[in-house]
């Protein structure tokens, strides 16, 4: 299963990937593993705030973390020496900015990079949740570097979308199914 949940800033949409994940794992006839990829790096007094809400928002649900910056085929190599489970990407929108601007980032091959890396998470996790930001719905900008990251991460979210089973997209905390293949 791959679950893309979109949503605002705020929208409530990590809140909601985390508990559709707790419901793929307790669903098993097993006990499955939660792991939990984190892409936002601690720079600055606002990232460090979000990233321990995030750990807040997890603690006490067995989540294992995996800290992944840049390139997703090393998470997903991680996770084939592990115990297969169920997997929370939180969240592309940082993904895509690091592999962009960082030095250790895929730059020019980011889409390509990326994507390799969202295969190759689906074929080592029994279930794959991934959160992303929807952007097109905030106003335009005239800066050519975020126009650039926004067409980038707009793509990617297109591609996951059309890869993904279910997509859910949060307003206001209320989940709205956008597509379910198995309806």
């Amino acid at each position: 299963m791959f679950h893309l949940i979109t949503g605002g800033s705020g929208s409530g949409k990590s809140e909601y990937a985390e508990q559709k994940l707790m419901e793929y794992a307790s669903h098993s006839k097993r006990n499955k593993k939660r792991y939990y990829i984190a892409t936002m790096m601690p720079f600055g007094k606002e990232t460090e705030e979000k990233i321990a809400r995030h750990r807040r928002l997890r603690a006490g649900k067995g989540f294992e973390t995996i800290e992944c910056y840049t390139d997703l085929k090393k998470a997903a190599e991680i996770l084939q020496t592990k115990e297969t489970g169920s997997v929370l990407l939180e969240c592309m929108s940082n993904l895509v900015a690091n592999e962009m601007y960082d030095p250790s980032g895929a730059g020019e091959n980011a889409e390509e990079s990326i994507l390799a890396g969202i295969h190759k998470l689906q074929k080592v996790s029994d279930d794959l949740v991934v959160v992303t930001n929807e952007v097109f719905s905030d106003s335009m900008t005239d800066n050519p570097e975020m126009e650039k990251y926004l067409k980038l991460l707009g793509n990617i979210n297109l591609r996951m979308g059309e890869m993904a089973d279910l997509v859910t997209e949060v307003v206001y905390g209320i989940p709205v199914e956008r597509k379910d293949i198995k309806k």
